[in-house]
């Protein structure tokens, strides 16, 4: 199959030479740097006159695509530009292990704590937009953070997105004067 002089390459190496010695099974090649390497017959194949592709080019190959590839920055869609920067779920089991020895009124108060001490975090923090997850219900919270809300002059707020939160959370964008 093989004979002295024969161009071959290695299999699933980037390894070319010519054929110098063969013993049984085992071919001794001379790659194109002068070393001699051996190899058993199943692994060489022989190259006969001109391929337009080389096993070594196809390694060569190979390896750029198996190198890293610089990660490209997602691009921000404009819907998600002017999405919320932060949300508040205050929903009472978001906020306390147990309600077993809270009164409504103590529930009420726990909410409306929350949502004052994160809404105060956002101004400071020079947030824009912040959505309170209130949740449905009888509406109570709802009017409570609604009056919250209006005590702040650089507060405006409306009904968050209705596709994401539906009529349960209320959207708050705080204007950043000076």
């Amino acid at each position: 199959m093989f004979k002295k002089g024969d161009s071959v390459e290695v299999l699933d190496e980037p390894i070319k030479g010519n054929v110098i010695a063969i013993n049984n099974n085992q071919i001794t090649i001379e790659t194109e740097d002068g070393f001699p390497l051996t190899f058993s017959a199943k692994q060489l194949v022989k190259v006969a006159g001109e391929i337009k592709v080389s096993n070594f080019e196809a390694f060569q190959v190979q390896k750029q695509k198996d190198r890293p590839q610089k990660k490209r920055k997602p691009v921000v869609k404009p819907k998600e530009r002017n999405a919320p920067k932060m949300e508040v779920d205050l929903h009472i089991h978001q906020l306390t292990k147990s309600v077993r020895d809270l009164t409504n009124f103590d529930m009420l108060n726990l909410q409306l704590d929350t949502a004052k001490r994160q809404l105060e975090f956002a101004i400071n923090k020079r947030i824009q937009k912040v959505v309170f997850i209130h949740g449905v219900g009888e509406g109570v919270l709802k009017e409570e953070l609604h009056y919250l809300f209006g005590r702040y002059s650089n507060v405006s707020y409306y009904d968050a997105d209705y596709k994401k939160y539906g009529l349960g959370a209320t959207e708050v964008y705080i204007s950043q004067n000076g």
